[in-house]
């Protein structure tokens, strides 16, 4: 991103120094324990450890690293699951997030009742959830299952619903962390092209997976974070080949 661009524009996403630890214990008793007594035996994990960077809209950014990176911790902070110990973040716009894409969802419900029901967990209005409802059955493609209980799906068509209804809530954000595993190979296509069309028009995209090939092929910018620092920040190809070095065997 460039000096001049930076210039002009307010970043839709802005971590300031941001660190969160969190607490591990052995067991539940331990972990009741600690709820009246303060040990300092207790192992900390620092998951983030004073992380800052900017992102711009419409940019498509990869989030790479190995497990324990402290990816999937950034990505709940910017969804607002969880909060930093120190630390600023400021996220400008909706936020759509394929992370647990069964959540919030009930089995007693169909699924064309539950497109309403994760619209109003989302903050949608009737409108605009009606205005949306054609696109996620149309994605979602379950045939006559979109009106019985959601009980009666597989995992995977609970998955492929909660997707549909992800992507077509036109968010200004979106974040992936792995949701491209959902459904058959044709799913699949259809999910990374709906992704790639939604990046065409100014949404901003966080990409996290493992797959090299991936990354290259959907985000123009990449994160390198190792044991919740970032290592470094730039093209995908030279931080790809950045994260490659340093996990040589």
């Amino acid at each position: 991103m460039s000096n001049e661009i930076e210039a002009k524009e307010t970043p839709i996403i802005e971590f300031k120094n941001v660190s969160k630890t969190y607490t591990l214990y052995k067991s539940s008793r331990e972990q009741f324990s600690a709820l009246f007594y303060h040990s300092k035996k207790l192992h900390k994990h620092k998951a983030l450890n004073d992380v800052s960077f900017k992102i711009y809209k419409g940019e498509s950014v990869g989030i790479v690293g190995n497990n324990g990176a402290g990816k999937s911790t950034l990505l709940k902070m910017i969804t607002g699951v969880s909060f930093p110990d120190k630390g600023d973040i400021i996220v400008r716009g909706r936020v759509a997030a394929l992370l647990e894409l069964t959540a919030g969802f009930s089995n007693e419900m169909t699924g064309r009742e539950n497109i309403y029901l994760k619209g109003y967990l989302l903050g949608l209005k009737d409108k605009e959830i009606k205005g949306m409802e054609d696109r996620v059955v149309e994605f979602a493609d379950l045939g006559e299952y979109i009106d019985q209980p959601v009980r009666t799906y597989s995992s995977g068509m609970k998955m492929r619903l909660g997707f549909a209804i992800n992507i077509n809530i036109e968010p200004d954000i979106l974040v992936v962390d792995e949701a491209l595993s959902v459904g058959d190979a044709s799913f699949k296509k259809k999910c990374k092209n709906k992704i790639k069309d939604l990046i065409k028009s100014d949404v901003t995209v966080l990409f996290v997976s493992h797959s090299k090939d991936s990354v290259e092929e959907i985000c123009t910018r990449a994160i390198y974070l190792k044991s919740g620092t970032v290592v470094c920040d730039g093209k995908v190809s030279d931080v790809l080949k950045v994260y490659e070095s340093k996990n040589k065997k």
